[in-house]
């Protein structure tokens, strides 16, 4: 089974996603899973939540509750802010106070869910390509997944754009399938209800992950749910088997 080259890459997002996932032209070519990275990799609400905290802070505003904090891992940033009481105008103060924070040190205190990386080289060696999908921006994507290691495993990282280009995870999800034309079937693999979105506007069965941040019945419509990253590249090869190319 073919296995794409072992670099890195990154992709521009497109302006809308796919509504059916590209034809497979070679019947040889290898199957994709695309992996979220917050919730799904990485155990980062540590460091986030400590940022989002920051950033009302920093603005005067009260700072939400525990429970709501761990909410704003995941999803975009600024839709967070903006569902938890934010005013339009001061977003983009409260994404600069965020990220000045974060970028000062919240960025190490991320790590990886114990037996996820062992995932991933068991389905590198099954012949998958492996593509990161995060609503994470791209600037942060690269450098997280540098310091867990998950770059050296990964086909490509694919990120959010920069604030003022709008995007979604089924725009990331989009960018990432675009990078290996010709694919096999591909899976997404996701802790929220954002990550199955995206990746059924794609055409894509979504894989949850019941370890990340989802609320009770958040992956309701998640095609198939696995408890254990011990469990991951079983879960992941049995939804591709099922998925036509």
């Amino acid at each position: 089974m073919h296995v794409t080259t072992h670099a890195t890459t990154h992709a521009t997002l497109p302006t809308t996603p796919p509504t059916t996932t590209p034809t497979t032209t070679d019947p040889s070519a290898a199957p994709v899973v695309l992996l979220d990275l917050d919730g799904t990799l990485s155990e980062s609400a540590p460091g986030i939540t400590a940022s989002v905290a920051a950033a009302y802070g920093s603005l005067g505003l009260p700072v939400p509750s525990a429970a709501a904090l761990r909410s704003f891992v995941g999803p975009p940033l600024q839709d967070s802010l903006r569902a938890h009481g934010v005013p339009e105008d001061l977003v983009p103060a409260a994404l600069a106070a965020y990220r000045a924070h974060y970028d000062a040190g919240a960025l190490r205190e991320t790590r990886a869910y114990p037996g996820v990386l062992d995932a991933l080289r068991a389905l590198r060696a099954a012949g998958c390509t492996l593509l990161v999908a995060t609503s994470k921006p791209q600037v942060r994507a690269d450098p997280v997944c540098a310091y867990l290691g998950i770059d050296a495993l990964v086909d490509g990282v694919f990120g959010a754009p920069p604030d003022d280009v709008p995007s979604s995870k089924a725009l990331v999800v989009a960018a990432a399938l675009a990078s290996v034309p010709g694919h096999g079937p591909a899976v997404m693999v996701g802790d929220r209800s954002h990550d199955v979105v995206g990746a059924h506007a794609n055409g894509v069965p979504c894989l949850g992950v019941t370890w990340g941040y989802a609320e009770p019945g958040e992956l309701a419509e998640a095609d198939a749910l696995v408890d254990e990253t011990d469990d991951l590249p079983r879960a992941a090869l049995e939804l591709l088997a099922r998925t036509p190319a």
